[in-house]
């Protein structure tokens, strides 16, 4: 790869990777990869489950552009990976939309385990929480490895993440033996919609973009 310039894809306005219609940018990384990296990364998708999950995400998002809701879509991918068991990793605060999701899981044939965040029941205190920092959420943690865990136990073959904290979220990916997708993404403030921020960052949400003190 091209030495760093600190410029990167979220830099770029001409996305020709993704037309090829014009020339690269100076800093492009599509342009800076390696023979090596290109070969390397090539190889991974020659891998069994790697090429079906590559092939099934393109087919659905080909037939279905624009026309299925992402829950749609997550039976659809399910379905085509052949998967059985379904496992929902949700926050407490999301238990009643995760309900209504086994139900059309299990509409759809599949078999659905749900593990809750505060599973375990592990004080917060126990991890060096602070006292203080247990005040307005209260002193019972999240325990998203033991999520990953129980849902490991029980051989699930897809987790859908269901609202779980900004970091919580994070150490269950990390654990988590079966692949992973999200549903939902937690936004308290925003109804659980976060690219509304981003929408909004020239108007309501404007103190975003102001510097740290």
């Amino acid at each position: 790869m091209k030495e760093q310039t600190g410029l990167s894809c979220v830099d770029c306005g001409v996305k020709s990777c993704q037309t090829r219609e014009s020339e690269y940018p100076e800093f492009c990384l599509t342009a800076g990869l390696s023979d090596e990296t290109i070969e390397k990364v090539r190889r991974l998708y020659e891998e069994e489950e790697n090429r079906k999950v590559s092939v099934i995400s393109a087919e659905i998002e080909n037939e279905f552009y624009l026309r299925y809701t992402r829950v749609q879509e997550l039976v659809e991918f399910a379905k085509r990976m052949g998967f059985r068991k379904i496992g929902i990793a949700t926050c407490v605060g999301l238990l009643e939309e995760s309900r209504v999701l086994a139900r059309i899981l299990r509409k759809k044939g599949f078999e659905v385990y749900g593990a809750a965040c505060k599973i375990g029941s592990f004080e917060k205190r126990s991890v060096g929480v602070a006292e203080e920092d247990t005040v307005n959420t209260g002193a019972v943690m999240c325990n998203p490895i033991m999520q990953a865990e129980v849902l490991n136990e029980t051989g699930t073959d897809l987790n859908v993440v269901m609202g779980l904290c900004v970091g919580h979220d994070s150490l269950f990916y990390k654990y988590s033996k079966a692949l992973v997708t999200t549903l939902v993404a937690k936004d308290r403030v925003l109804a659980h919609n976060p690219a509304g921020a981003l929408y909004q960052i020239g108007s309501y949400y404007k103190k975003i973009m102001k510097d740290e003190d």
